[in-house]
């Protein structure tokens, strides 16, 4: 190397050296705060740490919650020139878990019982400060507060040009020394918010790449008892939206305790993604909401419903969009979820939905009748488009009968159809006028509706005579294909016309139907969610079997789709899914079941883009697989030990073991997301438009 290059390098190097410094200085100066200081370690190990404190230091910081964070460290507040190589420069991150022995315990038991006695039946005297003296008080104000090590910051390069330094969080203790001293203290309201919103480096990185919006949620609280004195009140959570993406999350807590305005905060917090300046997002939402509670303006929320998301920010209103099975006197917006079941190309979906009807219906006739299809064959079949359209016509008919409204632009077309010889035989059986009735009818090239209803009823008949017996046999024998002139499709819609009690059954589906359209909702809700739009399925009226069928459809549909251009190699649309009372849905047990959509999307959606959000009571209700994989977790109140201790299976949560149990405050929850390391006590704050 030249040597007169030697002294220019050195200065960089010296300028870069100084920079670092200057940046570990301006952390740990961030975190540690002299007055915050409450003890010290007096024992560790690699789980936990036990620490000495004076009352004195306890109350200068406000107290020492119970789950509260605590800092130990080696490093001095006071400290310049901090070398963050060193072993020392971390920060041992602490949470309290309770009271511990200290050596001279016993003993200073005895003395306080003593001193108590002393006072015992004079109400105004205290034996602290009437039975003790100061000396003896002074020695035993120190207590043991027993801490559960949750793991190391420390601060790690992560750029050479320039030089910079990035804290980094390890989830353990990589080493211990039982003889040195680790200063303790009580992080104040900057300190937390920087460690309760501390986000992983490696995944930092995937949210720049993406959205690194953060939102806020609510603000740190370690106890029901929350006291504005202790310093932590105003002190932020916030939330990267983005770790809801692809990903399973789970909201658990009883009735009333908030999980609906979580909810709501969470699907408030994706859809405000859409207004970063820098890298707008317009994520898929739909959110099944069996109560309304989400479509509709409530006196419970203060009449704010989350459709009205899109004024936070000057929105356009068309980004959220509500559907339901019955119109809203106060939503004149309101999509409903019904199709034309007339219409050829919603044959089938209709046909669906009526299956859903008789689901529970073990009657031979109708069971027959549900095996029904309505695939339509090549144009270019004649032979196969004739009986298609025979098919249709009596499937149509039997739809009037069970009274779903006609299109009134809708006549039935009859011609080539039934043939002469055919006719003929119907018209020589003298014993059944209401089969020589339908040859008749089936003369006619567009006769009325009412009139089929008649007609297939006689062709029915007709069917079980001899003269059909004989006809048919003839045409078999004219026939290339070798089929009978009634294949077994229309032979089991005809046996529905035989017994008026199927027609009826089928009218329990009649409010999905709609004469003023020839769209399919489940496509154009798919089509709204790959906009990016807000959908909310309001599923609070209408017969529960017809509006779960409709989520099963649109569900499948979603699943279906992003499938489909996952396998074509084509860009997948990000769509979160919010399931409400998942227990219906994703039942303990019912993992093996892959034909059920919501566990095939419970196991396979990650893949194509399907995030799950699961919103219900209990832990051990829903599937365990979902509780397994999730990576964001909401916990508020539950009265159940059993529960709790399925919850303890997972993170940090049996730290907060008790505090579940007996905290019944509504919107006190612990989080815990993809890309903060450890879990959170927060409040959560109310939900506003």
């Amino acid at each position: 190397m030249n040597h007169s290059e030697l002294p220019i390098q050195e200065a960089i190097d010296e300028e870069q050296d100084n920079l670092l410094t200057n940046q570990a200085d301006e952390w740990f100066k961030t975190l540690i705060q002299e007055s915050q200081y409450i003890g010290d370690v007096y024992s560790i190990s690699y789980e936990t740490a036990n620490v000495l404190v004076h009352d004195h230091f306890r109350k200068e910081v406000g107290g020492i919650p119970s789950l509260s964070f605590l800092i130990a460290t080696r490093v001095k507040p006071d400290e310049t020139e901090i070398d963050y190589m060193l072993e020392d420069s971390s920060i041992i991150l602490l949470r309290v878990m309770d009271a511990v022995p200290l050596p001279t315990s016993s003993e200073a038991e005895r003395i306080r019982v003593e001193s108590a006695e002393e006072v015992s039946g004079e109400p105004s005297r205290h034996w602290d400060l009437d039975a003790m003296d100061l000396q003896t008080s002074q020695k035993l104000s120190f207590a043991g507060v027993g801490c559960r090590v949750i793991g190391t910051f420390f601060l790690d390069r992560v750029s050479d040009d320039p030089p910079v330094l990035a804290p980094r969080f390890g989830s353990d203790l990589s080493n211990y020394y039982p003889n040195r001293g680790l200063a303790v203290y009580k992080p104040n309201d900057n300190s937390l918010e920087k460690i309760v919103n501390y986000q992983d480096v490696d995944r930092l990185e995937d949210l720049i790449n993406q959205n690194q919006t953060r939102v806020p949620i609510g603000e740190v609280r370690y106890a029901s008892t929350n006291r504005a004195f202790q310093g932590i009140s105003n002190v932020g959570v916030s939330i990267s939206p983005v770790d809801l993406l692809q990903q399973k999350t789970v909201l658990f807590g009883m009735t009333r305790t908030g999980k609906s305005n979580t909810t709501k905060i969470i699907a408030k917090s994706v859809f405000d993604l859409r207004f970063d300046s820098k890298k707008p997002l317009h994520i898929g939402q739909i959110i099944f909401d069996p109560d309304g509670e989400y479509a509709n303006e409530n006196v419970q929320d203060n009449k704010t419903a989350l459709k009205n998301v899109w004024e936070s920010k000057n929105g356009d209103k068309e980004d959220v969009v509500t559907y339901g099975i019955l119109t809203h006197d106060n939503d004149p917006c309101r999509k409903l979820m019904r199709i034309n079941f007339y219409n050829e190309d919603m044959l089938q979906i209709g046909k669906e939905i009526i299956n859903e009807v008789f689901v529970n219906e073990g009657t031979i006739y109708i069971q027959n009748f549900v095996q029904v299809r309505f695939d339509k064959p090549s144009e270019t079949d004649r032979g196969a488009m004739t009986r298609y359209r025979r098919r249709v016509l009596a499937y149509q008919t039997l739809l009037k009968n069970a009274g779903f409204a006609v299109p009134t632009e809708l006549n039935p077309d009859l011609r080539g159809l039934f043939s002469n010889e055919l006719l003929d035989r119907m018209r020589h059986i003298d014993t059944n006028q209401e089969i020589v009735e339908a040859s008749d009818i089936f003369a006619m090239d567009t006769p009325p509706w009412d009139s089929l209803s008649i007609a297939f009823k006689g062709l029915n008949s007709f069917i079980n005579t001899q003269s059909y017996t004989e006809f048919n046999s003839s045409y078999i024998a004219g026939s290339s294909s070798g089929q009978s002139w009634a294949d077994t499709d229309l032979v089991n819609i005809l046996r529905m016309f035989q017994y008026p009690a199927g027609a009826n059954q089928m009218g329990q589906a009649r409010n999905k139907h709609t004469e003023e359209t020839d769209a399919d909702f489940a496509e154009d809700i798919y089509n709204e969610l790959e906009e990016g739009k807000l959908v909310i399925i309001d599923q609070s009226s209408g017969e529960p079997e017809v509006n779960e069928s409709s989520a099963e459809r649109i569900m499948s549909r979603i699943f279906r789709e992003n499938q489909g251009k996952f396998r074509r190699n084509e860009d997948l649309p990000d769509i979160l899914i919010y399931i409400e009372e998942a227990h219906n849905l994703l039942l303990h047990g019912s993992e093996t079941d892959l034909k059920n959509v919501w566990v095939r999307t419970a196991k396979e959606g990650a893949k194509y883009n399907l995030g799950m959000v699961c919103i219900t009571q209990e832990v051990s209700s829903i599937q365990k697989n979902i509780l397994k994989n999730a990576a964001n977790w909401f916990i508020g109140h539950l009265n159940n030990k059993d529960e709790i201790r399925e919850l303890c299976k997972f993170y940090d949560f049996a730290d907060f073991e008790n505090s579940i149990l007996r905290a019944q405050d509504r919107g006190f929850l612990r989080v815990k997301t993809l890309s903060n390391p450890f879990v959170v006590p927060v409040q959560i704050k109310k939900f506003e438009v």
